[in-house]
Order: structure tokens, then sequence, then C-alpha cells
């Protein structure tokens, strides 16, 4: 079985079924396909394309071969010109507890790889966990672990969604990329530029100094990040630090802060002239193909949504309290898939979505004003692993929700893992630990 290309406008994913082996195809409104089923033995049945992409399911133990039509299916506008670059891809069904996609030459550094990560959900009492390992438009190995449910005993699969935390940053800088090369930002503007409503500070904060942790924007106090409060918009989320003192001068102390990436989200909205998520799905998450990519939401129902949970007093697992991160939507708001992080971290490998010169903004390590390194560019953290290679990555916490999102500038290999409890130790050494087993 060849690879399944990330950004292909159609895809196949071997999926479980507890009467038959199943296998999910998704048809793309962009291009026009025909399937050709070898060696069924199962009714297939075939759904046009919808908005919901779990539609269209084939049952049947085959593989699957997508050609050309001759007739378009539909008349849907075409996706991203990066999505139509390949119409064929094969897919062979899979048993198992979970959905899942492993590259045969792969098959030793997957089970290697699985095994330790096992290990590290018993270690640790992870209900679930989901993987991706990629070498730059390739799929090596997906797959999910464990639970996403443990009520209903629902496993884990590659669609699972989590909360990925503060990988929402580097999630975001793709959105400041966009808009500075538009010639719509000035990174090193006063943010009242962009958002005139936050009040002036004692020294002037500028976007490039908030995307670094320069800016002198506090981070949470206390239990803030268990906020249930729902804001309406991301002007109304500032509302809990804007009137704060700055912690430093800006530029002249590294200090994390997530509020700084709120407060980046009102800029993104100024600059573009458009509400904040909206900008976020048509030029990152639709322009990239990242179809499991949204905004964690509480009211609608989200498909394939993890449950979220934490350790008790006790040390048990018990359910996470009731969370609403609208106030944070660019600090750690967002809900991804490992596959959907893949395509992301692929989009980052080479200029095409953003420019040469503007991966090396977002990748370089800013410095302080006497002249030290932070390690943090724009939204990504900068360094060198033990090969000497260069690996920009993140990771993201949040109540029931851990991340970690690797890429390899020199070798093309990404990894992503999520968890769903808030003190699994999602790391970039284990990162690289799953990454050694692939090279």
């Amino acid at each position: 079985m060849m690879p399944s290309q990330l950004a292909d406008p159609v895809g196949g994913r071997p999926v479980r079924s507890p009467r038959a082996t199943v296998c999910r195809v998704l048809l793309s409104n962009s291009s026009s396909t025909a399937l050709s089923l070898l060696s069924a033995n199962e009714p297939c049945s075939i759904q046009a394309p919808s908005e919901d992409a779990s539609v269209p399911i084939c049952c049947s133990p085959f593989d699957i071969r997508v050609m050309p039509c001759a007739e378009p299916m539909g008349s849907a506008s075409p996706g991203p010109e990066a999505a139509l670059s390949r119409l064929a891809v094969s897919v062979s069904p899979v048993t198992g507890s979970s959905r899942s996609h492993a590259a045969p030459e792969h098959s030793a550094a997957i089970e290697s790889a699985r095994d330790m990560l096992r290990a590290v959900m018993d270690e640790e009492s992870i209900p679930g966990l989901s993987v991706a390992v990629g070498k730059e438009s390739q799929i090596l190995w997906s797959e999910g672990l464990g639970y996403s449910d443990l009520t209903h005993q629902v496993n884990v699969t590659p669609l699972t969604r989590f909360r990925v935390g503060s990988v929402s940053k580097p999630i975001t800088s793709a959105a400041l990329g966009v808009l500075l090369e538009r010639g719509a930002l000035d990174l090193d503007a006063p943010v009242q530029t962009y958002v005139p409503t936050f009040p002036e500070k004692m020294w002037p904060v500028t976007t490039r100094q908030l995307a670094g942790h320069l800016g002198g924007i506090r981070h949470y106090l206390g239990e803030e990040n268990f906020s249930a409060v729902n804001y309406p918009d991301v002007l109304s989320g500032l509302d809990i630090f804007d009137d704060d003192p700055l912690i430093h001068e800006p530029g002249t102390e590294y200090a994390y802060s997530s509020y700084g990436w709120n407060l980046i989200s009102a800029v993104v909205e100024g600059a573009a002239g458009e509400p904040f998520l909206e900008f976020m799905q048509r030029e990152v998450f639709d322009a990239m193909g990242m179809e499991n990519t949204s905004a964690d939401r509480n009211q609608p129902i989200i498909p394939h949504r993890t449950r979220f949970y934490t350790m008790g007093l006790g040390g048990q697992v018990v359910n996470a309290p009731y969370v609403d991160n609208s106030y944070k939507w660019a600090g750690g708001g967002f809900l991804s898939t490992p596959e959907d992080l893949l395509i992301f971290g692929n989009a980052h490998l080479a200029p095409g979505y953003l420019t040469a010169e503007t991966l090396d903004l977002l990748f370089t390590s800013q410095t302080l004003s006497d002249g030290s390194e932070t390690g943090y560019g724009i939204g990504w953290r900068s360094s060198t692993n033990d090969h000497g290679e260069a690996i920009v990555s993140h990771t993201g916490g949040s109540v029931g929700g851990r991340t970690v999102l690797t890429v390899n500038r020199d070798n093309g290999l990404i990894v992503a893992i999520v968890a769903n409890l808030s003190s699994a130790p999602m790391s970039t050494e284990l990162a690289g630990q799953v990454e050694e087993l692939f090279r």
C-alpha cells in the first residue's frame, strides 16, 4: 500500500466495524472521480460528497483505486490548489480496535512506537491518545489508542478531535504570515494600530513582541484557565487582562503568555477586517485542507470530539471540569487531529502556502534587548536535535488535553501526538523518540 497523500482531494482510511472489514472512501467535491472496487464480496454504498466527510462509506475488504471520471461529480467549487495534485490512492483494510493507517515498510517502527506510547498510557493512566507520523506529504502511521469516552467505551480513532491547547499558537501564526504577505499587517506597529480599544501601557507593545512572548502581557493567574464564561467575541475576552499593567518592559524578558496570543487574535481581526474565526476558517483551515480542525465551541455538536479527563485527588481518572475556551481561541482554543496537524506541519516544510522569507521569520528565534536568543520565533519553538537537524515545534496543555507537534525541517519527518488527559506528558522528547524510529 502506498502512503496516503496528506493534501489529496481524495483519500481513504481503514476503519473498524464489528461485523465486517470496513473501508471509508472520502470523496472530494473538488474532483471528478470514479471508483473501481476490486475483489469486493459485500454490497457497497457510495454517496455523493457532503459537508460531513464521514458520510461516504464503502463496506468491503478490497483495495480501492480512484481514477478520473469523464464527467464531473457535482458542481461545487474547487478546493485549495495544493489539494489538486493527485487523484489516485489505494487503501488496504485492517482489523483492530481503531481506524489506522500504516505504511508496510515502516511496520517495525510502528510496532515499536505503538508499544512505547501504550507504555506511557499505562504509566500515566491516559484514557485516549492519537498519533500520526508523516514524512513531507505522506502519512507513515496514524492510529488511535484507548478511549475517547470512558463511560461508553468509545475508541479513539484518527478522526477523534482533541483540545490542542497552545498548538493553537503556531496555527494562528499562519494567519499572521498570510496578513504579513498581503501587506495588511506591520509586526512592529503598536497593537493599538489594529486594536484601538486596547489600553495604552507604560511602553508600546508590538505584535512581533506578543508573538514571541516578549510583550509583557501576563499569563494566567490562579484558576483563570478554568474559565466557564462564554465570551461572544474576541474583544470581550480581552477584558480579563486588558487593564493590567505590563509585567516587564517589552523586549527585555521572555515570559510565556497565552493572553498575549489572545490579543494577537484581536490584531488579526483588525488587520483582516473580519472576525478572527472566520478568517482562520477560510485562510488557514480551508486553505490547507484541515477538515477536522475547529474552534472548541461548547454549544455545537462537533463530530468525533473526545471527552476530556483529568486526575482526581486520589490519583484516579475523573471527568475534567466544564470550561469555555471562547476567551482564548488563538492562545489555546482549537480542536484538531494528528492528521490535520501533519497537514499543517507539511505546509510549513517548504515555500508554497507561505513564502520562504515568511517561514524563516516564523521559525527564527527572537532576541532580547541584551542580544540573547529566546529559542522562540513567532508561534514556534526552534531547536536542534542530536543529529544537528533543525526542529520547530510546540506543545499544548489544556483542561482535558495535551499535545505535541514537531517538524524536522531537514528530513521532513513530522510527529503529532494528542491525548485527552490534562496531565499526559506530551513532550518534544517523546515526539523525538517516535521520530527516531522512522528515520
